[in-house]
């Protein structure tokens, strides 16, 4: 009998993470394979064309659930995704990242004694305030097979008492990102669309709920992209709520293009082709690495030490990168087959 994996995604960074994985279940055989979407990324935009352009199956449910607040949000996921397990009785659940799906899936799965297999394990921020840390510690806490992206995040887990089940098996991401470069070069026309020359410009995103909720730090975070669009002209995909927070306290930075949120393929050749990044995301962070592009991250701390500790990355507090070197932790984009291997060999 195929063991029955049930995979839990609701936002734009699962549904590219999901990808390379559910190619790598089906390659590998023996599993079934169980998409749930929790709805929230529920914008076309945001959501559907990540499914195509990716080509991820449709999620078997969608249980649209979006435009709440963390409690109401989680709450109603917890509900919608005990009763989903319930009817499936899958063997793992699979969960991804730090989102509310993310810890709703967690919960719902470990209540009902059904394993947790979370990629992206052990990332730390160590920023309780963050909602994203909360729901990395809590899923972490209650995952049985916990699949990290590098050692930092092993080590991150050991601190915390968490050895069993433990494996660094690279990051995904860089698996995405190195098929969607060769298929977005033949298909994207971003470049064209918006008269950009490659290696001229800069790419930017906010949406982190540290910069956006703060009136004070968005302001802040505006003025500081102001000045860089004084040096190189930036592009900025806008996040729907950041473009409707910018509206709201007439607050424009100078020098930025904002443009609507991008497909996978076109954002992919979008940041390859760009001179510098400048994001309060924790996955461009990491993307802007796969494609060596260097990176300047709009917040007072990052999970992704890696990149700061091999000089792509650095926070907007400091003035200068360290010194440049490749990181060998994230692997060669073999990952997902690992992952694959691991659910077939792990006991549930």
């Amino acid at each position: 009998m195929p063991l029955t994996i049930l995979t839990v995604v609701g936002a734009r960074p699962q549904f590219i993470k999901a990808s390379p994985v559910s190619h790598a279940l089906i390659a590998h055989g023996g599993f079934r394979e169980i998409l749930v979407h929790t709805g929230q990324h529920f914008d076309a935009a945001m959501s559907d064309v990540f499914f195509e352009e990716l080509d991820i199956p449709k999620p078997a449910y969608n249980l649209e659930v979006n435009s709440l607040g963390h409690g109401a949000m989680t709450g109603r996921m917890l509900e919608k995704l005990e009763e989903v397990m319930i009817a499936e009785k899958p063997d793992w659940v699979l969960i991804y990242g730090d989102t509310n799906s993310t810890v709703a899936g967690a919960l719902a799965a470990a209540k009902l004694h059904i394993p947790v297999a979370h990629v992206e394990a052990g990332l730390r921020s160590f920023n309780r305030k963050m909602p994203e840390e909360i729901n990395r510690v809590v899923a972490d806490h209650v995952s049985a097979l916990l699949l990290c992206p590098t050692q930092t995040a092993v080590d991150n887990l050991k601190a915390e008492g968490i050895t069993k089940g433990v494996q660094h098996v690279g990051d995904v991401m860089y698996d995405v990102t190195l098929s969607a470069v060769e298929r977005a070069k033949g298909r994207s026309t971003i470049l064209e669309s918006h008269g950009l020359m490659p290696k001229s410009y800069a790419v930017a995103t906010i949406h982190r709920a540290e910069n956006t909720d703060d009136p004070t730090r968005f302001a802040q975070v505006v003025r500081w992209l102001s000045e860089r669009g004084r040096e190189i002209p930036i592009v900025m995909p806008m996040h729907p709520r950041t473009r409707k927070l910018m509206e709201k306290n007439g607050l424009t930075p100078e020098g930025v293009t904002l443009i609507d949120p991008l497909g996978y393929l076109d954002m992919a050749w979008l940041t390859h082709n760009s001179a510098a990044v400048f994001t309060d995301s924790g996955g461009l962070q990491k993307e802007a690495y796969f494609h060596r592009v260097p990176c300047v991250t709009l917040r007072d701390e990052t999970e992704w030490v890696e990149t700061v500790e091999a000089g792509w990355n650095r926070l907007w507090i400091n003035e200068s990168y360290k010194p440049r070197r490749n990181i060998i932790d994230y692997g060669s984009g073999e990952s997902s087959g690992r992952i694959a291997s691991l659910l077939a060999t792990a006991a549930p």
